[in-house]
């Protein structure tokens, strides 16, 4: 079980230190604010919807951005991190790339008095003082939520593959986990085979060419995001099957090109996952600096889509 703050006692204790340190910021008097952002990378059209959410809103807020892109690699992260907190920042914004590994580069930016706020993606840490609140969406809800529509629209035997997210993230963790959760209760339908596809529309594709070769009989596939399950469609493709029909395909986010093929058949269900977090991330990072009360966590609101869904919502997309 990860180490997520999900206790009043926890919400009560990250508020009270919100309110005893945050307003020994320069930012928290009214000067400056200046954010160190270290973004995952841009491997999927939801993290490129999610760094322009981010620099727009910050340009709104009138909030200095020093933004930087770690391609998917912590020790680029904690470089950025650790720059930001040599530049004396008045806050830095960051979505991990893996759950673990933080505490030491995060201690030193609680000892430079500068507040942390996660974006998107959680941390494994037992020292919750280390990050003021969280802000993104329940990856295992999703999970569950995916899961919910295939027990819903299944019967008899179903050979399910995973195409997992990044290894050690915390989407790829907890989507799978909430997905298996929910599935346990039908003994009949099975994961038979799951790799990484790294969240990228190239790896989905790769693995999903090696699932094809490897496994005789595959009903059902649930891709962790919408790009790797695109990257799917093309080996399903390629094996001269019909995605969709022949195999039915399970995603998440709900990006523009994601929602394309579902309202085209190719897809069959997508549980969103909003990029759009930057004017909320804009507004606790002002709340924080004043000093005032922030929750531990805050979930993002989202819902799901079936063909007819997408396409009723396609027009005003706005990601």
């Amino acid at each position: 079980m990860l180490k997520k703050i999900t206790t009043a006692a926890s919400v009560v204790l990250l508020s009270a230190l919100a309110a005893c340190s945050g307003g020994q910021s320069p930012a928290g008097a009214g000067g400056a604010i200046t954010m160190g952002f270290a973004q995952v990378g841009a491997e999927s059209g939801w993290r490129t919807a999610n760094t322009k959410s981010v620099q727009e809103a910050a340009k709104a807020a009138g909030i200095e951005l020093k933004f930087s892109d770690a391609q998917q690699k912590q020790e680029n992260q904690l470089k950025a991190i650790r720059s930001y907190i040599q530049q004396k920042v008045s806050v830095i914004a960051f979505s991990p790339v893996v759950e673990t590994g933080w505490d030491t580069v995060l201690l030193e930016a609680k000892r430079a008095n500068i507040p942390v706020i996660l974006t998107d993606r959680a941390i494994d840490s037992e020292d919750a003082s280390l990050y003021r609140t969280f802000l993104g969406s329940d990856f295992v809800e999703e999970g569950r939520k995916a899961a919910d529509w295939l027990l819903a629209n299944s019967q008899g035997q179903v050979n399910v593959v995973e195409l997992q997210g990044t290894t050690g993230a915390a989407p790829a963790i907890d989507r799978k986990k909430g997905f298996a959760e929910k599935i346990a209760a039908r003994p009949e339908i099975q994961v038979v085979a799951s790799q990484t596809g790294d969240f990228t529309r190239s790896g989905g594709k790769q693995v999903m060419e090696a699932f094809l070769k490897s496994t005789p009989k595959i009903d059902v596939v649930y891709a962790h995001n919408d790009d790797m399950g695109l990257g799917a469609i093309e080996a399903i493709k390629a094996a001269g099957k019909v995605p969709g029909k022949d195999i039915r395909i399970i995603t998440v986010d709900a990006v523009r090109d994601g929602m394309q093929a579902l309202a085209n058949g190719e897809i069959n269900f997508i549980v969103e996952c909003n990029p759009l977090l930057g004017k909320q991330l804009m507004e606790l990072t002002k709340k924080v600096l004043a000093g005032e009360q922030v929750p531990a966590r805050v979930v993002t609101e989202e819902g799901t889509f079936t063909s007819e869904q997408a396409k009723a919502a396609l027009p005003t997309r706005q990601y």
